[in-house]
């Protein structure tokens, strides 16, 4: 009879819990086209990832899908590879690695496997290697950094945990969206309701951005916020 896998008996420093799969591949595929700064607006503007760079240099190539959080001890990746293992095509893997650019956790062989597997991306709080490998694009992915120094293989490490990354809570299951502008990581059990927002805010913007396009001043837009604050006009 086989134990649950909550049920085992990890060493210390080390879990492995089940994978998370609450998004339908519907609402994934509404998610495709909704751009990060829209997510950030309807979610109160202040949230999302902050000090990450994208290192699969082109601007079109966009991330969304699920997130497997992993925590690693800084300048380890053992725990990567075994979740790399376990993810499901699409699956964006997001990894605390407690913002350390003194050694990378990720490289090039490693994207190699990735692409292969379909992976959907790397969201790391923390540094990757073989820069010009990541540039030739096919894999979005987000680091802290970038070093030559490469990783040990010891752990420890935990797999599908509440982890931060670069300003982030992340909760396995939740919904990552990366764009040129950046990544956010949207809770799996709102993102119906920050979707129809999204849409919402969509259409206002097209409407702002059609009446900016006549070179009109909408002058009250913004003296209606100064009169609240009691500024005169």
């Amino acid at each position: 009879m086989s134990t649950p896998l909550d049920a085992v008996a990890w060493p210390s420093g080390f879990c492995i819990h089940p994978h998370q799969t609450t998004l339908t591949a519907e609402l994934l595929k509404a998610y495709q086209h909704v751009p990060v700064a829209h997510a950030g607006d309807v979610m109160g503007r202040h949230t999302g990832a902050v000090g990450l760079r994208a290192y699969h240099n082109d601007l079109g190539l966009t991330m969304c899908g699920t997130a497997m959080t992993v925590r690693t001890r800084p300048g380890d990746n053992l725990m990567v590879h075994v979740a790399m293992q376990r993810a499901q095509p699409g699956d964006i893997i997001v990894i605390d690695a407690g913002g350390d650019l003194s050694t990378a956790v990720i490289g090039g062989l490693m994207r190699t496997t990735a692409v292969a597997r379909q992976l959907g991306g790397f969201v790391i709080d923390g540094a990757l290697r073989d820069v010009a490998e990541w540039a030739e694009g096919m894999l979005p992915v987000y680091a802290r950094g970038h070093v030559h120094r490469g990783p040990s293989k010891d752990g420890p490490g935990q797999i599908n945990i509440p982890i931060s990354c670069a300003g982030m809570t992340v909760m396995p299951g939740d919904l990552i969206l990366g764009d040129a502008d950046g990544v956010i990581a949207i809770p799996a059990g709102e993102a119906e309701a920050i979707l129809a927002q999204c849409l919402a805010h969509a259409d206002k913007e097209a409407r702002i951005r059609a009446q900016n396009e006549t070179g009109e001043v909408d002058r009250e837009r913004f003296d209606s916020i100064l009169r609240k604050k009691g500024c005169p006009l």
